[in-house]
């Protein structure tokens, strides 16, 4: 791995070092970027530098933006995502500006982190994927307890929409899914 890279994904790791919410005994945002990256490295193992930044930053110091402050709603959770992918990519790309990258790959992994370009951009949209196969992998059960039939359908099916052909395929091969849920993965 080279030096910048290293530097850049060491600095998101020493800033979600920080969180205070714990799972497994680890700061929540710093488990989750360690899970991108892995998911990351088995998904694409020919990622370029600015995904590979772009997956460990993805939740970078998401507690400092909480859920709470913006309106109850889908309105309101909507412009708090926005307003995370913002604050993730200013942090990233000031990151690799001060380790050496250039401006294409700083906006690349900007792009990335705000969201721009799925299902158009290469890049953007494999991230998307990583960042679905790490719901699924880790999170989606713990979600499932807590929530209705209803709404587990709708977020599978919001999930699957934002997933390329491919990741689709993967997520069918790859997890023992019921019927009704499989089915949102399904062309």
């Amino acid at each position: 791995m080279n030096a910048r890279k290293q530097a850049v994904l060491d600095a998101i790791d020493a800033a979600n070092s920080h969180d205070p919410n714990q799972e497994d005994g680890q700061p929540v945002e710093l488990l989750y970027g360690q899970r991108m990256s892995a998911e990351l490295d088995r998904l694409f193992p020919d990622a370029s530098d600015p995904l590979q930044i772009a997956a460990r930053g993805q939740h970078v110091e998401r507690w400092k933006l909480a859920r709470n402050a913006y309106p109850e709603g889908r309105a309101g959770y909507l412009a708090w995502r926005k307003a995370q992918g913002v604050h993730h990519a200013d942090f990233v790309m000031g990151l690799m500006e001060q380790n050496g990258y250039g401006a294409e790959d700083i906006e690349a992994a900007g792009r990335m982190l705000r969201k721009q370009g799925i299902k158009r951009d290469d890049e953007v949209q494999a991230l998307e994927d990583v960042i679905c196969f790490v719901f699924l992998k880790w999170y989606f059960a713990p979600f499932a307890q807590k929530h209705s039939a209803e709404k587990i359908q709708s977020i599978v099916e919001k999930t699957a929409r934002k997933m390329s052909a491919d990741g689709r395929a993967r997520v069918l091969s790859e997890f023992e899914l019921p019927e009704h849920l499989a089915s949102a993965f399904q062309d």
